[in-house]
């Protein structure tokens, strides 16, 4: 039996997530920022991709669309606020907890899979 097509489509839609969180996990590790932890999932949400910068940490949120409009579109305040009290939960696994330098990405991924990585995208715990 075949399966409806929106069970295709979420399906289509959560390997495309996942090729281009890979995609975007290599472009951090060939740019000397080891990956230190995937689909992290705290007690109020989920952080995509978490980085070392040396001492510190890079929060990686990463959107995928037709292009890099679409995506960066799909970024919203409450989803921002999410991905704060995650990091700010997974900053309490590590040594120097709240004092741990973090920066938080945005990682956009259009239709061909270009990518365009924004440092700093939104503001600091």
């Amino acid at each position: 039996m075949a399966r409806p097509a929106h069970a295709r489509s979420g399906r289509m839609g959560y390997q495309a997530g996942m090729a281009a969180e890979l995609r975007i996990a290599q472009d951090y590790e060939r740019r000397g920022f080891p990956v230190t932890g995937q689909r992290w999932r705290g007690t109020l949400g989920e952080i995509d991709l978490i980085a070392q910068d040396g001492e510190g940490l890079i929060f990686v949120e990463v959107k995928q669309s037709r292009s890099f409009a679409r995506a960066a579109e799909r970024l919203s305040a409450a989803q921002m606020r999410r991905i704060y009290a995650s990091a700010e939960e997974y900053l309490g696994t590590q040594p120097k907890g709240q004092l741990t330098p973090v920066r938080f990405d945005v990682a956009l991924v259009d239709g061909i899979g270009a990518v365009q990585v924004i440092e700093n995208a939104f503001g600091q715990l």
